[in-house]
């Protein structure tokens, strides 16, 4: 596959965040009579306001929205590097990718960190956005701060919600199982089984070529 830019999603995708997601969601959910299942499966990929929205109308939303970014933007534990992220991101130059992701820009830039890799030059959050996804809004911002065409870009997700936001937004996308499986991810143009097989090689000029993006065995 041939692109101009890569658009990545944070959680599951460049960070693995699983751990420290289930851990603040399930004390969230315990502590006001929820189902901790079913607000994992509902959150997924979705940014905190519409999950709160769904999983709990009869809240105080902009409270508990607040409480749960407070509490993910000081916890650092069960969180961990995904194999192959910081070189793929490494071998990119800095205008041909972008991180658009669920998360606050305070989780995401403390996630980023605390697992070594770059803050992006073209960095969209949940705080940037209206509207999250499974909507376009947060990939068509990152495309146009690149100075891309939807068609240039290609998105790397591993949930439904981030695979649809892709497609609504006219992208190619990659999905990586793993959070969910490969049959929940058809929608994707291409679905791998890890970050790591994936390689991204710069072709043609410098500011007039592209990125050739392949697949193959994982690292070991």
């Amino acid at each position: 596959m041939l692109a101009k830019a890569l658009l990545f999603d944070l959680d599951g995708v460049l960070v693995d965040s699983a751990e420290c997601v289930r851990r603040v969601c399930t004390d969230w959910a315990i502590a006001r009579g929820l189902d901790p299942a079913y607000v994992l499966a509902f959150g997924q990929g979705r940014r905190v306001q519409e999950t709160v929205r769904g999983v709990a109308p009869h809240l105080d939303v902009e409270k508990e929205v607040a409480t749960l970014v407070s509490i993910e933007a000081r916890t650092t534990e069960g969180l961990y590097p995904v194999a192959g992220a910081a070189d793929l991101l490494a071998s990119l130059p800095t205008d041909a990718w972008a991180v658009v992701t669920s998360g606050a820009r305070a989780v995401a830039t403390l996630r980023l960190g605390h697992v070594k890799l770059p803050i992006p030059r073209t960095f969209v959050t949940a705080d940037d956005v209206e509207h999250g996804k499974p909507h376009p809004e947060g990939y068509l911002a990152a495309a146009r701060a690149l100075g891309r065409l939807p068609a240039e870009c290609i998105v790397i997700e591993d949930t439904p919600p981030g695979i649809e936001a892709a497609c609504a937004a006219g992208m190619r996308s990659i999905g990586i199982a793993g959070t969910f499986p490969a049959e929940a991810l058809t929608r994707a143009t291409v679905v791998i089984p890890a970050l790591g097989v994936l390689r991204a090689t710069p072709v043609g000029h410098a500011g007039g070529g592209g990125l050739r993006i392949s697949w193959g065995k994982a690292d070991a």
